[in-house]
Formats: C-alpha cells, sequence, structure tokens
C-alpha cells in the first residue's frame, strides 16, 4: 500500500461521512422536518454537495489517484476501491460547481413542491419547479456525455448501473415486451377460474400498522438496535453505516401496502446492514450498486414474502397485531391477495406481472425527456397515453398517473431501469439460493429467514462493491443477468 492510496483512503472516508449526513438530511426533510424548514434545508444540501464537490475537484486529489493508480495493488478489494474512486472522480469533475449547486437547490424546491403537488394532484403547481430539474439534469447528461463518451442518458444510468449499457437494457426489456403480454392475459384467465381474494375490513389504525410492520422486519433479520421504521410520502431507505432509516405509509383501509411497502424496504436495509463492516466508509464498501440494491429488496418483498410458506407464519401474526378475525384473515386468502394480479396505477403497489410495464413506461419517458423529445409539460398527456398502452387503464387524475413518484424531483434521471434490472436478479438470486440451500423454504414457514440471510450475507452483501452486476451475478448463480429466471419464476408461481 502506497502513501498516496493510504491519504486517498482517509479522504475518501471523509467524503463518505458528508455524503451520509446529506442522506440523513434528506430522511429529515421527507419524514419529520416542519414545511417551514424547507428553504433553509434546500441551503443546507446545497452547501453540503457544494463542499463534496469541491474536495472531489481539488488538484490535489487528481494527483494522488495518478500516483496511486502508477503503482499495481496486490490486495483485490484496495484495487477494486481505487478504481471506484476514480469514477467517483470523473462524474464530479465532469461539472461544474455551479451546476452542483443550482441542481441541488432546484432538487430540494422541486421535492418541497411534489409533497404539496401530489395529494392535490397539482401538476400545474409541480411543473415549474420540474421544468426547472429537468434543464439543470440535461446539462449534466450533456457534459458526462462528452467526458465519458457515451449517450447523454447512459451518463446518468451509469450513476445506478456502470456495467449495464442503455443498448443491453433494451435488449432485455425487448424480450420482457415480448412474453409479458401473452403471460398475464394466460395468468388473468387462469385466476378467474379460482376464488376471489377478499381484503379483510378495516380500518387498521397506523399505530398498529406500524407495529406489524416492526414485527416483520425483525423477523426477516432487521437489527432495529442499527436502524427504525418512520412514515414518508413514498417509502425509501436512507441512512449511514450503523444507522439505517427504513420509512412507508399506511392506508387505513388496506393493510398489506404497507406490509409489503416494510418488507421491500426491509430488503434494502439488510443489504445495507451486511456491507463488509472492514470497508465501512470506502466505496468498496458500499453497495455494489441499484440493480443490486434493488434486487435485494424485491427478493425480500416479492420472491420470498408473498410465498404460501411465509404467508402461513405471518397470517397469525397479522390477526394478533391488527386484531383481525374469520376467513379473510386465513393464510390462503391472504396468500391469493399477495400475488392478485390485476392492473394499477401506483408502482409501489403493483404486481411483479405488471411492475415491469410501469418500469418501462418510465425509462421510456425519462430518455425522451433528457433527449428534449419530450417537453415537461406534455408528461401527464403522455403518461395516461403510456399507461393505456402498456397496462391497459388510465389515470384518473395526476396524484394516480405522473405525481406518484418522487425521483423525477429528486433528480434521479436513470433510475428507474434499475427496478426491473434488479426484479431480474432477484429471480436468479432467489432460484440459486434455494438450489444451494433447501432449507431455506422451510425456514420461511417457520417465519426463519437465517437460511435466506446467511446466504445473500456470503454472496451478495458481504461483497460490497467489489464485483459489478454480472460478475456477482455469475459467481453466486452461474449466470450473468437474464430474463429466463423471472419468466421460470412468473411461470411457476402464477400459472403451474
Amino acid at each position: 500500500m502506497t502513501a498516496a492510496y493510504q491519504e486517498l483512503e482517509r479522504r475518501f472516508a471523509h467524503l463518505a461521512a458528508l455524503d451520509k449526513a446529506q442522506e440523513l438530511l434528506h430522511w429529515d426533510r421527507e419524514t419529520i422536518m416542519p414545511s417551514g424548514g424547507a428553504v433553509a434545508r434546500g441551503e443546507q444540501l446545497a452547501a453540503l454537495g457544494l463542499v463534496v464537490h469541491e474536495k472531489m475537484v481539488e488538484p490535489g486529489l487528481s494527483d494522488l489517484l495518478d500516483e496511486a493508480e502508477q503503482r499495481a495493488l496486490q490486495d483485490p478489494w484496495q484495487a477494486a476501491n481505487l478504481a471506484l474512486m476514480r469514477r467517483e472522480w470523473r462524474h464530479a469533475n465532469a461539472l461544474d460547481a455551479d451546476l452542483v449547486e443550482a441542481f441541488s437547490r432546484a432538487t430540494s424546491k422541486a421535492v418541497e413542491s411534489w409533497l404539496e403537488a401530489r395529494p392535490a394532484a397539482d401538476f400545474a403547481g409541480f411543473l415549474p419547479a420540474f421544468r426547472e430539474v429537468v434543464c439543470l439534469t440535461r446539462e449534466i447528461a450533456q457534459a458526462k456525455a462528452e467526458a465519458f463518451g457515451v449517450k447523454p442518458y447512459d451518463a446518468l444510468l451509469e450513476r445506478f448501473e456502470p456495467s449495464i449499457t442503455g443498448d443491453e437494457i433494451d435488449a432485455l426489456f425487448g424480450r420482457l415486451a415480448e412474453v409479458l403480454p401473452g403471460l398475464r392475459d394466460r395468468i388473468l384467465e387462469q385466476q378467474a377460474s379460482r376464488p376471489e381474494p377478499r381484503l379483510p375490513d378495516g380500518p387498521f389504525p397506523a399505530e398498529r400498522q406500524k407495529a406489524l410492520g416492526e414485527r416483520l422486519m425483525t423477523l426477516a433479520g432487521f437489527d432495529t438496535n442499527r436502524g427504525r421504521l418512520d412514515v414518508s410520502a413514498h417509502p425509501f431507505t436512507a441512512g449511514a453505516p450503523g444507522d439505517i432509516r427504513i420509512t412507508t405509509r399506511f392506508d387505513e383501509a388496506d393493510f398489506t401496502s404497507s406490509v409489503m411497502a416494510v418488507m421491500h424496504e426491509t430488503g434494502h436495509g439488510l443489504y445495507e446492514q451486511g456491507l463488509p463492516q472492514d470497508w465501512q466508509f470506502q466505496p468498496v464498501g458500499s453497495a455494489a450498486n441499484m440493480t443490486v440494491h434493488e434486487s435485494q429488496s424485491l427478493l425480500i418483498e416479492m420472491q420470498a414474502s408473498r410465498t404460501p410458506e411465509f404467508l402461513s407464519h405471518a397470517a397469525p401474526l397479522m390477526r394478533e397485531v391488527l386484531g383481525g378475525e374469520g376467513e379473510t384473515w386465513q393464510a390462503e386468502n391472504l396468500h391469493r391477495l399477495a400475488i392478485h394480479v390485476a392492473p394499477g396505477f401506483i408502482r409501489v403497489d403493483a404486481d411483479e406481472v405488471h411492475y415491469p410495464l410501469h418500469i418501462m413506461l418510465r425509462t421510456r419517458m425519462e430518455r425522451d425527456l433528457i433527449s428534449g423529445d419530450l417537453d415537461p409539460a406534455d408528461v401527464p398527456e403522455v403518461w395516461n397515453a403510456g399507461m393505456a398502452e402498456l397496462v391497459g387503464i388510465t389515470p384518473d387524475h395526476d396524484g394516480l398517473g405522473c405525481l406518484q413518484d418522487i425521483h423525477w424531483a429528486s433528480g434521479l434521471f436513470g433510475y428507474f431501469p434499475t427496478y426491473s434490472l434488479g426484479a431480474l436478479a432477484a429471480a436468479q438470486l432467489f432460484c440459486a439460493a434455494r438450489e444451494q440451500v433447501p432449507e431455506i423454504m422451510q425456514g420461511l414457514a417457520s417465519g426463519n429467514f437465517s437460511p435466506l440471510l446467511e446466504w445473500l450475507r456470503e454472496n451478495v452483501h458481504a461483497k460490497g462493491a467489489l464485483l459489478s452486476t454480472q460478475e456477482l451475478l455469475t459467481q453466486a448463480t452461474g449466470a450473468p443477468l437474464a430474463t429466463e429466471a423471472f419468466e421460470a419464476h412468473l411461470q411457476q408461481r402464477y400459472l403451474d
């Protein structure tokens, strides 16, 4: 280890700590901050973002990277860490400080506007802030595209999934577009011949739903001494090592939505809690990328928590905590609810057959927003037409449509494809895990996630960012990312 590399580790640990501080400020803004604090919080986030950017573009950092790269590091973790440092440096140095600061202020303003516009279904009120974010994101995409020699949208995608290109995503999504419509029709036909699942009668008080969520996330292995559950307008996971924040939202007429949102975010939280402790606050000790991150949330929520095995154990717990009784609380009915396939407006509540169609729509639209082929003012009209085309339904208002997600307000363009990439990876990983550890399904039936979690810790979590998506999947499952395992999963769960 050279002195230059040691100094880089020190500097990047400092930068990571600042970045995690920003994350917690974002969490606070979306959970407990009073609305009057929005302007001040925007200034705080902009200031912190600028500090991080200034430290990343210091000439001395470039010199240290050049010096460290002159000698090959023998330790693979150090070598990967150095490569990731260079990647972060490239992203930062592609942008001017003024653009970074302006983007931070614009997204803070847009998130605050979104929080007001979503419940009111007021896209017109959101549009000015949204337009500013889109314009600045186009500038960022163009600057990075020129620096990296790639397409503007690929430059944004690379931030969330560096090893899979837009063309490769098109191929994967193209295959899903071929098979999902016919598969969906067969599933709906077969589903119609079975008893219709019934939602238990509410209301379900939010405090009881939160208690249930806390019981379930603990059951899955989440360490509540190193994390917590709170409420936000849009479920998400944030935080720092030893302090992972999970959020959900509650519908007092339907507890199943919050249950699955909690299990989804628990998957994210388990991943964060399982990252390699020896590499905390280093790039290589962070999550591999958002495809892998989403694979962990969807594996816990979709693959494991919707199985008849797990729901046979969870049903009595749900009855106990929520005070339910009667046939609708039986495990068989709750299982049919959990895997019921029907077109719906809200992505986070979508079944796994329709979910990729939601992602295809968003990916198509954000590409057009970045290229300039779609004007921000036309988003509601294009959204509604796309929903009619892909899902077969049209939202009654923008709260059920283009205002439902916080991502674009937050400037997270290029993120959406990783949700479906993550679904493909989750199916692949869960299939491999069950083949390698037959006790997994028996464990879920008794409420014991340990066999599954131990496999994930060894094959995914402990790897940090050492491997790319394709390398990680090839090591864990024997094959790079593909659609076959996902297709087989849908066939087995819904048709066989």
